[in-house]
Order: C-alpha cells, then structure tokens, then sequence
C-alpha cells in the first residue's frame, strides 16, 4: 500500500525512536515531531489500519515486517541524501538534514542509485589515495635508512 509522505515521516521516526529507546509509544512520536497526540493517535490508527504497525497491550508501537522494510527504505535514503548533501556538496549539517528529510520522499530510485554509486566511488578514490600517500611514506623512509647507512652508493651498488 502507498502511503503518503507524513505517513513515512512517521515510520521513519518510530524506526529512529526504537533505535535510541527500544520502546516506542505515540506520546514519544509526539514529542519528537512536536506534534499534538490526537494527530499522532489518527495517524496511528491509519499506520495501523494499513498494516504498516501493531500496537500492544501496553501501548508500545511495533512495525511489522512491511512497516520495518518501508521504514528502513526511508531511514537509508534520509542517510544517504544527506551524507551526500554534506560531502559533495559541502552543504551545513543543519541544511543537509532538513532538505533530505524533504527529498528523501519525492526522489527517483534511479537517482537514489546514482548518488550511492558516487558515494562509493568517491570512497574508492579516497582509499586509493590514501595508499598512495602511504606508499609514498614508506619509500621516503626506506631511501632516508638507505642514505644513512651508506649514503647514495646503496642506491647505485657501490662507489662509482
């Protein structure tokens, strides 16, 4: 079933809630979203309704299996937007984090693809660089011990 965008801002944040406390009840919703609980208590009820999460004796919210899958789908491409947004684009924390929290809803899988193959890239680059750097390092180690026990004739075998 589709639901719309509050609706995964919702199971985004009961998977961030679960993440940091374990339990999660609609009053905890309501504080993180600032939102008032009889907008919570209706969005559950249409959450639940569609299959999404099941609420307990004890008032605790789960999500399904659905509800876990849709929820982590949204929660992966918050992160990866918004790691993007900071890296690549050198956009602040504060900014990155609002605008994923709205891109995050409307993007294409094709770009979601693209922007995580970047990532990726760019990681690969970075570890190639690094050992390069380190290569480097030990080279420069290795003739600096080379010319101080025998000075340039180590390098050419001998006196010339």
């Amino acid at each position: 079933m589709k639901i719309q965008e509050s609706g995964e801002n919702y199971l985004e944040t009961i998977l961030i809630l679960e993440m940091e406390k374990g339990n999660v009840r609609s009053i905890d919703v309501a504080h993180h979203l600032d939102f008032s609980k009889a907008s919570i208590s209706r969005a559950m009820g249409i959450l639940k309704e569609a299959g999404y999460i099941t609420v307990d004796e004890a008032g605790n919210i789960l999500l399904t299996e659905d509800g876990r899958e849709k929820a982590n789908q949204i929660y992966e491409r918050h992160q990866l937007i918004e790691r993007f947004l900071v890296e690549c684009l050198e956009v602040s924390e504060e900014t990155a984090e609002k605008d994923a929290c709205r891109i995050e809803h409307v993007i294409s899988e094709e770009t979601v693809e693209q922007i995580r193959a970047w990532i990726e890239a760019a990681e690969e680059f970075e570890q190639m660089t690094q050992q390069v750097s380190q290569a480097n390092v030990n080279l420069q180690q290795q003739l600096e011990q080379m010319a101080g026990i025998d000075g340039l004739e180590a390098l050419f075998g001998g006196k010339q």
